[in-house]
């Protein structure tokens, strides 16, 4: 007997026994009916799974592939990662500063400044009792009046410490709040401070480079944002700032000045002015110690400008190295008298006039060249003009309000004309850069960009006065710059101290301008110390060969093996030989050693 999909056999029964036994055979169905349920539901949900899982596989299958393909990115973002620094993708912040090997100048820190809402200050007298025992600083009688307004606004303390922040907040006084702010922060302190410059309270630049570039920094006026890298080099930066301390400590100078430069770049690798500040408390210090003696600052630089009075004479072939004049006696001329300070009253030749360092000579080389053509010399070497550097910080030259026989004459030995030291080491660096003029920069440059130069003598000039500097070194007013394996060379200069017009006989400006290594010239070095005084280490002498030409040896033995300099043998005939320079006598017009 066949029941719906149930069959039953071998069962005989009786109608009586099949109406007796009709609720077991309705139980089997149903139990059947129930197996039949699940099975349809089990396969239901296999195939539901299956399904899903399908379609898992083609969406993970879709997105690994345009991951790959890079669809659906920003095309200049996944073309050039990192041509979009980080500090662009922060609304608000302003870009860093790095050093020329990537150490951080200037970074934008995170901070919270404290304001309030007088309206509802219970107590000002007590909230200013209790902010004073965190903020010491806080003027009592100022941050009464603001507690005690009827403003709605008002601010207490701007960029607090995280510490600040948690005790002031631990304090519990009602009305006071927190801003979130950005805060200009300095990691190296006063090392640089000069030429990175600072920021005011609100983070736009108002010094040095942080204001030459504060568009770039800060995205201002639709500028895109981004780093800037300079040229300086941290390590050289501090050697040139330890030297210059160092040296104003012993002769108890009131202020120094120093720059490294790449002659070839024009890249400034260090420049320092002392006394000098913290940018991160700027108002700490007084407005003296902002001012850049390096860029800012003009002086009279003394017998530096021998330099460029031998130059000029060589290029305009008015005299050769056998040529010299008498120096025996002081020159009388319009009231004034030009004497040497070390005089030999005798004939020198031109080598012996720049070696001695003389006075007399040097004016004498000068006249013959003429007050218009000697003006137009020093045009060239920018020496008359405003010089170019990415601070805004720069100073003009002085010059004389006429420029006839006279001026040609003490200007040709650094009196008359007042310069930067910056100025002085760009045209010093022409000097020996085969006679190429190079602009300074504080950016770096990019290896293999192209570099604007222009010729303003020739190269053989050049050679003559380099071996000049670096006899000055060997014999000359310059002995103390010298240092083992570096070949040296430069001139010293020392000027009597110009102030309200008038000359301060005991005040001086001593400064040595050099280059190393001078059989092929990289790096111009200057020294300034203004006012130092003599020590027992000088026999009471404080002039630039006692004083600046030191710092120079130091400065160079410190520096030469981080830019890469190596020392060499400087008794190797081949060095002497690059170097040599004759020294005739008037008489028999040979060498005299």
């Amino acid at each position: 007997m066949t029941d719906g999909p149930f069959a039953v056999s071998n069962i005989n029964v009786t109608a009586s026994s099949a109406a007796a036994n009709r609720p077991a055979q309705t139980s089997i169905h149903l139990e059947g009916s129930a197996k039949e349920t699940l099975e349809m539901g089990r396969n239901r949900l296999v195939i539901a799974a299956v399904l899903f899982f399908f379609c898992f596989v083609v969406l993970a299958g879709r997105l690994v592939g345009l991951a790959i393909s890079g669809i659906g990115e920003d095309p200049v973002a996944a073309a050039e990662p990192e041509a979009l620094p980080v500090a662009v993708e922060q609304p608000g912040s302003r870009s860093e500063i790095y050093d020329r090997n990537g150490v951080l100048l200037a970074t934008t820190l995170d901070t919270y400044s404290l304001h309030a809402d007088p309206t509802k200050i219970i107590d000002a007298e007590q909230a200013v009792r209790q902010l004073r025992t965190v903020l010491s600083d806080l003027g009592e009688a100022t941050a009464l009046a603001k507690l005690s307004s009827q403003r709605n606004f008002v601010w207490l303390k701007r960029h607090l410490t995280p510490g600040q922040q948690q005790q002031i907040n631990n304090l519990g006084i009602p009305g006071l709040f927190f801003k979130k702010e950005e805060k200009r922060f300095y990691p190296l302190g006063q090392l640089a401070a000069h030429v990175i410059g600072y920021t005011d309270i609100d983070n736009n630049g108002i010094a040095g480079v942080e204001k030459s570039f504060d568009g770039q920094l800060s995205g201002k006026e639709g500028t895109t944002r981004k780093p800037l890298q300079l040229a300086l080099d941290v390590r050289v930066q501090h050697a040139l700032r330890d030297e210059l301390t160092r040296f104003m400590s012993a002769f108890r100078a009131i202020g120094g000045a120093g720059m490294v430069m790449d002659i070839k770049t024009g890249e400034v690798i260090a420049m320092s002015s002392l006394p000098d500040f913290d940018p991160n408390r700027p108002k700490d210090f007084p407005k003296d110690n902002k001012f850049n003696k390096t860029t800012l600052g003009v002086y009279e630089m003394g017998s530096t400008f021998k330099t460029f009075t031998t130059a000029m004479a060589l290029e305009f072939r008015s005299v050769s190295l056998r040529d010299g004049y008498d120096a025996t006696n002081p020159i009388r001329i319009a009231g004034f008298r030009i004497r040497d300070d070390h005089p030999k009253k005798r004939w020198l030749s031109v080598p012996e006039i720049f070696m001695y360092s003389s006075n007399i000579g040097t004016a004498k080389m000068a006249e013959a060249i003429g007050p218009k053509r000697h003006k137009a010399f020093l045009r060239k070497l920018g020496l008359l003009d405003k010089p170019v550097i990415e601070l805004p910080e720069v100073g003009a030259p002085i010059l004389p309000p006429r420029w006839n026989r006279l001026e040609t004459m003490t200007i040709s030995y650094g009196h008359g004309l007042s310069v930067s030291p910056l100025q002085l080491s760009a045209a010093i660096g022409a000097i020996v850069n085969e006679g190429n003029y190079v602009n300074p920069t504080l950016l770096r440059r990019e290896t293999g960009s192209e570099i604007e130069q222009k010729r303003v003598i020739r190269e053989q000039v050049s050679t003559v006065v380099r071996r000049l500097m670096r006899l000055v070194v060997e014999k000359g007013t310059g002995k103390k710059a010298a240092a083992e394996g570096y070949l040296v060379g430069g001139k010293t200069g020392t000027a009597e101290k110009a102030v309200n017009g008038r000359y301060k006989r005991d005040a001086l400006i001593t400064s040595f301008v050099s280059a190393f290594p001078m059989h092929e010239p990289r790096y111009v070095v200057l020294a300034m110390l203004d006012e130092p005084k003599g020590n027992s280490s000088t026999f009471g002498f404080r002039g630039a060969g006692w004083t600046t030409a030191p710092i120079v040896s130091r400065l160079v033995s410190r520096i030469a093996p981080i830019l890469g300099i190596a020392p060499v043998d400087e008794e190797s005939p081949s060095i002497q030989k690059a170097l040599h320079i004759p020294i005739y006598s008037r008489e028999k017009k040979h060498e005299t050693f």
